[in-house]
């Protein structure tokens, strides 16, 4: 009955549907089955619970098998199984449809963003070996404060007052570090930190950043529909940032030719500009921001020249191997080297017990916090 008359899926439709069956139709039989369809139809099927757990901020899909999960102290196995690759790819193309897009052998993966703000990355079998793989980063509802970060352990004193201070100085700066990192958790934290007088415009790829600010504008980029056309692409919403009387423009993750407009931003006068870079370090920004821009078909020199008038500083995170622990690794300036080249030079290290190391960027840092340009 539910397949042949069209509405919503709700409590109502399924008693209704039960009587017409002739089964019980008492609250909790109606909620038991309400639920297992929801699940099944607009849910994320058997992941469903996992992502109600507590802490859980990747669900990851390897095929037939169980399923796995992220809790912040690295990847552990669950009771849920995913039974055949059937399964596997059944979830996977209903998940990615959810997002309005599509999945096939044509199209044999997908990012998108789930209509509970779940992002999902999926990739079909045979690509995907020992089967279809499903990828999916839950958003922290509300996100994290800088004092949750220091409470975690993520944030040390010193670290807690110092990125404090970058955000207070307005300076533009860069979160870098690897996937799963925690880039996007301290950008947003950093982001609630800027004063309510302010408005902030934020370009994602896909809306991750839910900063706990009163004045924050998303633009969100589209991909292609089925027909291949109505994209609309980050370094279009850069643009777009810029009109809007920004006080801060933030460009969520920075991985094509937008970095350029990204770059112009920083030479614009808004400062406080921001956003996330992946990189292994801070001393590989100046050479990802190069590879980035010269696809653009910015020149080196340009790129460099841009790089290090519109840039600031450097907040690189780090994961410790074992504990799994993300916590802010290093604070690095960005100078201009003999060659005349972008370089950055670390301001302060972060040991792996919160213990701070000035470096030799100590100096241009403070330079930068007290005013002195």
């Amino acid at each position: 009955m539910l397949s042949r008359t069209a509405g919503d899926l709700s409590p109502h439709r399924v008693s209704d549907a039960l009587r017409a069956a002739g089964r019980p139709v008492g609250d909790a039989t109606v909620l038991a089955v309400y639920e297992a369809l929801r699940r099944d139809v607009i849910g994320a099927g058997p992941l469903d619970p996992l992502l109600g757990l507590p802490g859980v901020t990747d669900v990851l899909v390897n095929g037939p098998g169980p399923v796995r999960i992220d809790r912040g102290d690295g990847v552990e196995e669950t009771d849920v199984v995913m039974a055949s690759e059937e399964s596997c790819r059944r979830l996977a193309q209903r998940l990615v449809a959810s997002g309005g897009r599509r999945l096939d052998d044509a199209a044999p993966w997908a990012d998108v963003r789930l209509p509970d703000g779940t992002r999902c990355h999926a990739l079909l079998a045979p690509l995907a070996q020992p089967g279809t793989a499903i990828s999916l980063r839950v958003p922290r509802r509300g996100g994290f404060s800088l004092a949750e970060l220091h409470a975690a352990g993520a944030l040390t004193d010193a670290g807690l007052e110092l990125v404090r201070r970058v955000v207070d100085a307005r300076l533009a700066f860069l979160v870098t570090g690897g996937t799963g990192g925690g880039k996007t958790t301290l950008l947003s934290a950093l982001l609630g930190a800027v004063d309510p007088a302010e408005r902030i415009v934020v370009v994602e790829d896909a809306a991750e950043l839910r900063p706990d600010h009163p004045q924050v504008v998303g633009l969100e980029a589209r991909p292609a529909n089925l027909e291949g056309a109505g994209a609309v692409v980050l370094r279009d919403l850069v643009r777009q940032a810029l009109r809007m009387r920004p006080d801060r423009v933030v460009v969520g993750e920075v991985r094509d030719a937008a970095v350029v407009d990204l770059l112009a931003a920083m030479n614009t006068g808004h400062e406080g500009g921001c956003g996330t870079l992946h990189a292994n370090s801070a001393a590989d920004v100046p050479a990802r921001v190069e590879a980035l821009a010269l696809g653009a078909g910015l020149a080196r020199e340009a790129a460099h020249s841009q790089l290090v008038a519109g840039l600031d500083a450097v907040l690189h995170v780090r994961r410790d191997r074992g504990s799994g622990r993300r916590r802010l690794g290093e604070v690095a300036v960005v100078v201009r080297g003999p060659d005349g080249l972008a370089r950055t030079e670390v301001a302060v290290a972060f040991d792996s017990d919160g213990t701070p190391v000035t470096g030799p960027g100590s100096r241009r840092l403070l330079d930068l916090l007290e005013g002195r340009r």
